[in-house]
């Protein structure tokens, strides 16, 4: 995977999704759903990189050319998914109506007394998981790329500040001091594991019919760690529903030092798959707007 994720800066600046924050805080939910459709409406037409990436990955997924109503859908559930973290950063879980699959891995994990390491993927909503967390007395924390997590620590803090603390920063000297220490607390580390840095070890694994790219990190960092891996996915349904998924994806207990390259190629591979069949599940909920099968894998 080539770092086209980072090097293509997000459409939406800090200043227009502060505006989307006023707006959402003014007019509420339902009226500011209403001004997503011409904003959605221009970056179909005008945003040629975007929408040729949004076809490439809906072709893949639906198996056929996708229509205008379906790219359009793609890139509205974006930003509906977007405009709701809004109203959870401020607390406002009851305005949605969730569902919640497979909790009894999470309670496998408290039961132990420990931490988990919650591996997602940007499909769907992180949000609704971390108001899934506080809303069981649980506390979130996700551990995010620095400069992903400058931009979205300055958006957070201009919704909820003390939320903002919760945002670890990937490369600073005392990144993995924090995740041990929030695990050893009981809380939950998650992180989103489809997307690297270059420098990043990284193996292919099929994916919507091609092989892509996948970082060896999370999978690494649960073996040093010794934690387990819980997929975690918010699903949107539409409207105010969602669903929430969770599955036991890779327990580094029993893995010995000669059996650490194949178990973490066999969890590489298994979190691609689950991914794909979430993406057929659920396919206007990919929210990587580039080439995801782009660029080299880098073994190891």
């Amino acid at each position: 995977m080539t770092q086209a994720w980072l090097n293509q800066r997000e459409r939406g600046s800090i200043l227009a999704i502060r505006l989307l924050v006023g707006v959402a805080r003014l007019l509420g939910r339902r009226v500011a759903r209403v001004v997503l459709a011409p904003v959605c409406l221009y970056f179909v037409l005008f945003s040629a990189e975007s929408r040729s990436a949004s076809r490439k990955y809906l072709s893949r997924v639906l198996r056929r050319p996708p229509t205008f109503r379906e790219q359009f859908r793609h890139y509205y559930s974006f930003a509906a998914v977007a405009l709701d973290r809004v109203f959870l950063l401020t607390g406002q879980i009851g305005l949605f109506s969730s569902s919640v699959h497979g909790e009894e891995h999470l309670a496998q994990v408290l039961a132990r007394g420990q931490g988990c390491l919650l591996l997602g993927a940007h499909l769907g909503s992180f949000e609704i998981l971390r108001a899934f967390g506080i809303s069981n007395h649980i506390s979130v924390g996700l551990l995010m790329y620095e400069d992903n997590a400058r931009m979205v620590n300055s958006v957070v803090k201009a919704i909820n500040p003390a939320a903002a603390e919760n945002i670890i920063s990937l490369g600073r000297f005392d990144s993995m001091l924090r995740v041990q220490e929030r695990l050893q607390q009981h809380d939950w580390v998650g992180m989103l594991g489809d997307r690297a840095l270059e420098s990043e070890a990284q193996l292919k694994a099929p994916f919507l019919g091609e092989e892509a790219s996948f970082s060896t990190a999370p999978f690494r960092l649960a073996l040093m760690l010794k934690r387990p891996v819980i997929l975690m996915l918010g699903l949107y349904r539409g409207g105010n529903r969602y669903e929430l998924h969770f599955e036991k994806l890779f327990d580094p207990e029993g893995v010995d030092r000669a059996n650490r390259d194949r178990a973490i190629a066999d969890a590489v591979r298994a979190y691609a798959a689950r991914l794909e069949h979430y993406c057929r599940e659920a396919p206007f909920n990919w929210f990587n707007f580039y080439d995801f099968w782009s660029g080299p894998a880098r073994a190891g």
